[in-house]
């Protein structure tokens, strides 16, 4: 069965993604097994069997599943052979991966439609005025080629832009077409020079269901211009290596988890909403992992950084759990994971969550969310989400259809 990237879209970066998952993930596609490591004879048996909405055994070592969703692409780009135009808009991405698929998308509908030349953005860190070149994240020129017959793209910020100020312009997130004819046309009339700040509320999360279903470019920016640059993701195809090769009794096959501590003691996480839990601790997700089929052997891998002892209670019941700190290659220690390079973690973990076989988030949040639309768009849909239910059937804990 095809997937249309567009049905994605509604639900990507949104904070409703518990329930807006339901519309697309189909409970009959998984993930195919790691062609270069070898099926263990109990995973044969398994997918032999293809059993479903049964409780799974040892032998099977787990709700693994073995075939993937295609993909259908959502655009069609039309050529465009305009020159590169004198007026710019410039946009910088910030708050980490799961929020730079969107703010791309936007700044690249909104110089479409005036005509105008994108500016290669620039990308801003946690601290105040820190800030790195895009080129030290992304691969410039997958970005650029990318967008080949969308806008034009300036590589380098042209001589007569450094002494020019923008005008900065607050755009909604899934900004759409009247927006822009309405509240930035006008501006863009008397400034050659714009800067867009994409805001993000639960009034673009609902105005996303009308407008992200038909727009091809915003479909094309958010799933198809981002790639990590040659040596960022040289480290994460090693780190997701170590993972397969330590799951050699799954078939290569490991589950991400969306976990750190810092995160569990947050307000959101304080909170009940409709007497319902909303986040779950280590042991939590150990237990609710067990619940639903997967082998004490599997391979986990979390998103905290360093180990914390709250975690213990998880490895006690899979004892192969591991953090980034573990498995980082030694040589790359310094540069990707001390203090300095603290702001590259969460671009590894963003990349080993979408690789994984299997996701669980241990709590709502825009990561989760967009981590979720990412491995959808590739047909990687098993993602667990847990809920305080006593089946043990796994297909229950996928998002309903």
């Amino acid at each position: 069965m095809a997937v249309d990237l567009r049905q994605v879209m509604a639900a990507i970066l949104t904070f409703s993604m518990f329930i807006m998952l339901g519309n697309m993930v189909k409970r009959d596609h998984i993930d195919p097994l790691l062609e270069s490591v070898q099926s263990s004879q109990s995973i044969d048996q398994y997918n032999a069997s293809k059993a479903k909405g049964v409780i799974l055994t040892e032998v099977s070592y787990g709700p693994w599943k073995d075939q993937n969703e295609v993909r259908r692409p959502c655009w069609e780009i039309p050529s465009f052979k305009g020159k590169q135009s004198s007026r710019y808009v410039y946009f910088f991405l910030s708050n980490g991966p799961e929020y730079h698929a969107s703010q791309i998308a936007n700044a690249v509908v909104v110089a479409r439609h005036l005509g105008a030349t994108l500016m290669l953005p620039d990308i801003r860190g946690t601290k105040l005025g820190e800030k790195r070149d895009f080129g030290e994240i992304y691969d410039v020129k997958k970005f650029v080629a990318s967008l080949n017959g969308v806008v034009q793209v300036a590589e380098v910020k042209p001589a007569e832009v450094s002494s020019m100020k923008f005008t900065a312009v607050r755009v909604p997130d899934r900004v759409s077409e009247d927006f822009i004819t309405s509240k930035i046309e006008p501006i863009f009339r008397t400034k050659r020079y714009l800067r867009l700040v994409t805001y993000f509320d639960s009034l673009s999360v609902a105005k996303s269901k009308e407008t992200m279903h038909s727009n091809a470019y915003q479909c094309l920016a958010t799933f198809g211009s981002l790639k990590l640059q040659a040596e960022l993701q040289d480290l994460v195809d090693s780190m997701v290596g170590t993972l397969r090769s330590m799951s050699q009794t799954t078939g290569g096959r490991f589950v991400a988890v969306d976990l750190r501590i810092d995160m569990l003691g947050k307000k959101r996480c304080q909170e009940n909403v409709a007497a319902s839990k909303r986040c779950y601790n280590a042991e939590e997700i150990g237990e609710f992992l067990k619940k639903i089929g997967f082998h004490k052997e599997t391979t986990i891998y979390l998103t905290q950084t360093g180990w914390h002892s709250r975690l213990d209670a998880l490895r006690n019941i899979f004892p192969n759990t591991f953090t980034k700190d573990a498995i980082v290659p030694a040589d790359e220690r310094a540069k990707f994971m001390g203090s300095e390079g603290r702001e590259y973690e969460q671009f590894v973990d963003f990349s080993i969550c979408t690789q994984g076989d299997v996701f669980v988030p241990a709590y709502p949040s825009r990561f989760y969310a967009s981590v979720a639309g990412n491995k959808i768009a590739s047909g990687k849909t098993q993602i667990f989400v847990p809920a305080e239910k006593t089946s043990e059937m796994a297909s229950d804990y996928l998002s309903p259809e």
